[in-house]
């Protein structure tokens, strides 16, 4: 990398704490090299009272944008001078955009990351019944985002434990800014509704911890609710195969997608957004995702 670097390099970067194990660096460095674009991606640790510095500095450096991952998410989204309509109605940004003019527009990919993993497995938000178990930050962004992709409704689902609250604020978020979706929030552990809507729904999708380590024998959801017209969908990528994506494979589910895809295409819109190009996606798929 250190032959294509020049003084007319641009930097991008990703801020949170901690980077130190984050493959943005290497997926994005790649992309830049294969389509030669003269721009260079680096990881700055940045605990969360350093967010406001860290920004400025970007923004003095003119650096072309950044990635943010936690703690900075919410406090980058109050820093920047615009917010995409989705990263608006989550209150938190992933991606930073650095405008000729200086000026930094905040966005979150997340969500479209997940619906754009759900299409290339030939599954459509628009118009779908969706049953969502999950109120933090991976879930509000995608429900934030089916509603804005016309998803015909959203049933949030969590335990009444401190995010539940999280959950309801989504709810009424969704209901002002997209009024014609259909959203509600309801008791996971009441089975017998998570039964009946789950009976009727279309896309059923996990965004909670169930499945990864340490609990990788949890399902989010009882196996008797998974059916072969229902297609089902993790965001969990560590294991590839969680237990939910194994149990809806052998009950002959019409989609079983885990949730490693999220993390490629979410970082593909990123790419886009900074660059204007689209990432080569099978090849950093092939090299950093297998």
């Amino acid at each position: 990398m250190e032959r294509r670097i020049n003084g007319h390099t641009r930097l991008y970067a990703l801020i949170g704490s901690p980077v130190g194990h984050s493959g943005s660096p290497a997926m994005y460095n790649y992309s830049f090299q294969k389509l030669g674009i003269d721009c260079a991606y680096l990881a700055f640790d940045v605990p969360l009272e350093k967010t406001a510095d860290a920004v400025q500095a970007l923004r003095t450096l003119h650096a072309g944008g950044f990635n943010v991952t936690m703690p900075c998410k919410t406090a980058v989204a109050g820093l920047v001078d615009r917010l995409s309509p989705a990263a608006e109605l989550v209150g938190a940004c992933n991606t930073v955009v650095v405008e000729e003019d200086g000026s930094l527009t905040g966005h979150i990919t997340d969500g479209i990351g997940f619906v754009r993993n759900l299409r290339e497995h030939g599954v459509e938000v628009k118009g779908s019944r969706i049953v969502l178990i999950g109120t933090g930050g991976a879930a509000t962004a995608i429900a934030v985002q089916a509603a804005l992709d016309h998803a015909a409704e959203i049933a949030i689902f969590n335990r009444r434990d401190e995010f539940f609250a999280n959950g309801e604020k989504t709810v009424e978020k969704i209901r002002r800014a997209v009024p014609e979706v259909k959203v509600t929030i309801s008791d996971l552990e009441d089975e017998d509704v998570l039964a009946e809507v789950t009976g009727r729904s279309d896309i059923l999708i996990n965004a909670t911890r169930a499945g990864m380590s340490p609990m990788e024998n949890t399902m989010p959801v009882p196996e008797s609710i998974l059916r072969p017209e229902l297609a089902v969908a993790d965001v969990v990528y560590n294991p590839r195969e969680t237990l939910l994506i194994r149990k809806a494979k052998e009950k002959g589910c019409r989609a079983a997608v885990g949730g490693i895809g999220m993390l490629l295409w979410q970082g593909a819109a990123a790419f886009e957004l900074f660059t204007g190009q689209e990432m080569p996606a099978q090849e950093v798929m092939e090299n950093f995702f297998s």
